[in-house]
């Protein structure tokens, strides 16, 4: 049996529970897991947001640990390497996204979600990381830098790579303007990938007191985007800018903030719908507006390399898993810096 927290409804908190995991088969790893860090996905997910769920479920994908045992065809993982779950572990693997390692676009009925899809083995929900242990294909399993502090790293598998993958996909590098809107889990990682790939950064924060350590993480620039004539003056300075804000808000001064040919990608997913940016401010300078989500495995393996190199990890604050439900109250006032992490042994 593997010890959980889970949702038993959406009204009430998490609470202990147990699975099982299935044994691992030829193809699958199976990882005790250290550390699993907390998404706003999470949240939205225990509460029902999304739609009608199965309860009792449990969420996590942002899963760190050590491979306990392999099955007889796996050759790319060993007991004792240090491993990562993401988002997904699994998909159709036939379709065009797929066969083009970009399985998080999967067309084929989609990729299979850590949390919140149906297991293809067991025909029940997929469990996720707020557990002691796991098993994943080995195709779904990352590698995890042995530089990186483990705790720090587990965010990556989800907020680093929702940053990484636009910053690299739109060629973000050396001598690029980049501004990153929102400083939390997702647009701090944003900033420090940006920096480490030499472009020149600017956070929009609505929230002065976080100038500092906007700067601390490797801005070169901070600008409050309630002040309009601040906005204004910002007008067709960037490349690219990574809009992490995941609650309802007026584009046009971002669009306008781009300069020609420059893109807008959308990270945050509001619980409403944004006003609809004008037209014309898109149209008078060949500027777009995109989205993006989280990254493929070979992209996510490529953002871990990469955050090894460089010594990314996320600002965390690290947690016992009975404190699960306080962290999501204070998750939802916006008061952690800037990302909380289960220590999943608390509940072995």
């Amino acid at each position: 049996m593997t010890n959980a927290f889970a949702a038993f409804s959406g009204d009430t908190p998490l609470a202990a529970h147990t699975i099982t995991r299935r044994a691992p088969g030829p193809t699958d790893v199976a990882i005790d897991i250290v550390y699993c860090g907390v998404c706003h996905s999470d949240l939205h997910f225990v509460k029902g947001d999304w739609g009608p769920i199965p309860y009792p479920a449990i969420p996590g994908h942002e899963i760190v640990g050590h491979v306990t045992a392999v099955g007889s065809d796996v050759t790319g993982f060993k007991v004792g390497d240090t491993v990562g779950v993401g988002c997904m572990v699994d998909s159709c693997r036939t379709c065009p996204s797929c066969q083009e390692g970009l399985e998080n676009y999967c067309t084929g009925g989609g990729f299979v979600g850590t949390y919140m899809s149906v297991d293809k083995h067991t025909g029940g929900p997929t469990y996720g990381g707020y557990t002691t242990d796991i098993t994943v294909d080995q195709a779904f399993v990352l590698r995890v830098p042995a530089n990186l502090n483990l705790a720090a790293a587990a965010p990556l598998l989800c907020a680093g790579i929702t940053t990484y993958s636009p910053l690299s996909h739109w060629k973000v590098g050396k001598g690029s303007t980049v501004g990153v809107v929102g400083l939390g889990g997702l647009g701090h990682m944003g900033v420090k990938i940006a920096a480490a790939m030499g472009a020149k950064v600017t956070v929009f924060t609505t929230t002065p007191s976080k100038a500092a350590d906007a700067t601390a993480l490797g801005a070169h620039r901070v600008v409050i985007s309630t002040d309009a004539a601040a906005m204004a003056a910002e007008a067709r300075t960037f490349d690219f800018i990574l809009n992490t804000v995941a609650a309802s808000h007026n584009l046009d001064p971002f669009v306008s903030a781009l300069k020609r040919d420059g893109t807008m990608v959308m990270v945050g997913v509001p619980a409403t719908p944004h006003a609809s940016p004008s037209v014309l401010g898109l149209i008078m300078g060949r500027r777009s507006i995109a989205g993006s989500l989280i990254g493929g495995i070979k992209e996510t393996q490529e953002m871990l390399d990469f955050c090894g190199e460089h010594n990314i990890v996320a600002d965390i604050e690290l947690i016992p898993m009975q404190e699960i439900n306080t962290a999501y109250e204070r998750m939802l006032k916006s008061d952690v810096k800037y990302r909380f992490v289960i220590e999943m042994q608390s509940i072995k």
